[in-house]
């Protein structure tokens, strides 16, 4: 409980800095008047700006380490992460169309999420094939529409016209500029965890191998596919917020079991709030440090994450 007063803690100190740096400094006290619906410019640029994008950005930190937690559990993979499946490829064939054509943030939004959709019900349908499902066969199906994925977004990059490519690009490697609705995401994060948490346990007998919790009466075929479709919807959620960021989703599992253990109960809670509270502060350092230039997020994801995992890693080399 301690360690999960302290991530939360973080993560609204996290959230209050977002509200608070920027172009134009505004201050704590100011911050929580503008929350209380207080009137004037420092009101609008908090709530109407920064709480939409703060909001989103630890949403989504939240979205993806929660699917890569699960993820690397049900694969027993280390390596995996929410986009193993092609998700995230989906997205972005749905988004970058929607960007080609000039549409507004909303139909960008939509394409991407049915993208997302699209691949996932793609890679889910292909690797059925004649009823023999497998996770091998899951996961090599994820590949190909993945990489079938990249070589859409190529093409189209290619054929963008010079003022369509670099949001484009942006998007590719996460953007929470344009990121006005995020209370949608917040609702399908708090659902997640909701559905995900009855399952802990059962996840907990089945990192120790499916042999193990089939003879503990687990239903492993069934808590695979129902949690492998949760995990995608989370990534697609995700993804539609701000684009696809990396790494969040890969490393953030990793640093909270070295942190905390393998214990499920514990594990996706926590890293759910450490994803929420290191994209917040990648964002938030994205949009000030060479203001008012903005870096993509997935770049300060990954500066700020490497450091410190693999300074974890040298302290645990067990």
């Amino acid at each position: 409980m301690l360690v999960m007063a302290a991530l939360a803690l973080a993560g609204a100190v996290a959230l209050v800095w977002a509200l608070a740096a920027g172009d134009m400094p505004i201050g704590l006290s100011e911050v929580f008047a503008a929350l209380a619906g207080s009137e004037g410019m420092a009101g609008g640029i908090v709530r109407e700006l920064r709480l939409p994008r703060a909001v989103a950005t630890f949403v989504c930190g939240g979205l993806l380490a929660t699917a890569g937690a699960v993820m690397q559990v049900l694969l027993r993979n280390p390596l995996a992460d929410p986009y193993i499946l092609g998700i995230s490829g989906g997205a972005a064939v749905g988004a970058l169309v929607a960007l080609m054509l000039g549409a507004a943030a909303i139909w960008v939004d939509a394409l991407a999420f049915a993208g997302a959709l699209t691949a996932m019900l793609l890679v889910f349908g292909l690797a059925h094939g004649d009823g023999s499902w497998t996770q091998t066969r899951l996961l090599l199906t994820g590949v190909i529409v993945a990489a079938g994925c990249g070589a859409a977004v190529m093409l189209m990059l290619a054929l963008a016209s010079d003022t369509r490519v670099q949001s484009m690009l942006f998007w590719l490697m996460g953007d929470a500029s344009g990121a006005a609705r995020p209370w949608p995401g917040l609702a399908v994060l708090v659902l997640g965890l909701a559905a995900v948490m009855p399952f802990a346990r059962d996840l907990n007998v089945l990192a120790r191998g499916e042999l193990n919790a089939r003879a503990l009466g687990v239903d492993v075929r069934r808590l695979r596919l129902g949690l492998y479709v949760l995990a995608s919807l989370l990534t697609a959620t995700a993804v539609t917020l701000i684009g696809s960021v990396g790494f969040v989703g890969l490393i953030v599992p990793h640093l909270v079991r070295l942190a905390l253990g393998n214990d499920q109960r514990v594990l996706i809670p926590a890293a759910a709030l450490a994803g929420g509270t290191l994209l917040t502060v990648a964002d938030t350092a994205a949009r000030t440090v060479i203001a008012p230039q903005q870096l993509p997020v997935g770049v300060l994801t990954a500066l700020i994450g490497v450091p410190v995992f693999l300074f974890l890693l040298a302290r645990h080399r067990r």
